[in-house]
């Protein structure tokens, strides 16, 4: 007999974003080889400490820029869909 659980896809389930990300994946040999912590110290002195807007974290918006181009993704509009939907790319960022 044939059944489907309609309720069963509001139920909640938790899951490790690390199990998701395949280990051989290239973004996860990246993240393992480059200390990105560089890019923060290099764009402290460029944004104001008492006086305006919090900035986007320069390592998230570099770290994005480059999935654009190691994945040929031209658009930024296109990059933040992308990055909404592919679990490695947000993992990486």
């Amino acid at each position: 007999m044939f059944r489907t659980n309609p309720s069963r896809e509001f139920q909640p389930e938790t899951v490790n974003i690390e199990d998701l990300v395949p280990q051989d994946h290239l973004l996860r040999k990246i993240n393992e080889t480059i200390d990105f912590s560089f890019i923060a110290e290099k764009c402290r002195p460029l944004y104001c400490q008492d006086n305006g807007r919090p900035c986007i974290d320069p390592v998230m918006l570099f770290k994005m820029l480059l999935i654009g181009y190691l994945y040929g993704i031209r658009s930024e509009r296109r990059l933040i869909e992308e990055i909404r939907v592919n679990i490695a790319y947000r993992w990486f960022v």
